[in-house]
């Protein structure tokens, strides 16, 4: 039972990056994945969350306008696309799933995949 989330790299600011988080042993069907960021010398936030349950999404209100989530239900990924992106950006970014309601909160979920890093740098 593991997430594994990819696709961080090096993006010019006004860039675009999508993001993925792979779930294996286990079905997003009944759980929640969300997404963490941790910039540089600040605290873990929560970006998205989308309810493997009913679809239903919830987002930071500071990204909304430059991020969308989705779920590609046969391969049981979840990807976040970013826009419009921005130095502040960047940071190493994390996948976590719960089996709750859809959540920013990262003490309400229980399973967290490892890091990608986000550079947002001309």
């Amino acid at each position: 039972v593991q997430l594994q989330a990819s696709g961080g790299g090096l993006v010019q600011p006004g860039g675009s990056l999508r993001l993925s988080c792979a779930a294996s042993g286990f079905s997003l069907d009944n759980h929640v994945l969300v997404w963490f960021r941790q910039a540089p010398g600040k605290g873990l936030e929560g970006t998205s969350c989308i309810d493997g349950k009913d679809g239903s999404k919830l987002y930071r209100d500071s990204l909304k306008g430059r991020l969308t989530i989705s779920r590609d239900n046969f391969e049981n990924r979840v990807y976040p696309q970013m826009n419009s992106l921005k130095p502040e950006d960047t940071a190493v970014y994390y996948c976590a799933t719960g089996t709750g309601w859809c959540t920013l909160w990262p003490d309400q979920v229980a399973l967290w995949g490892q890091g990608t890093l986000v550079t947002v740098s001309s």
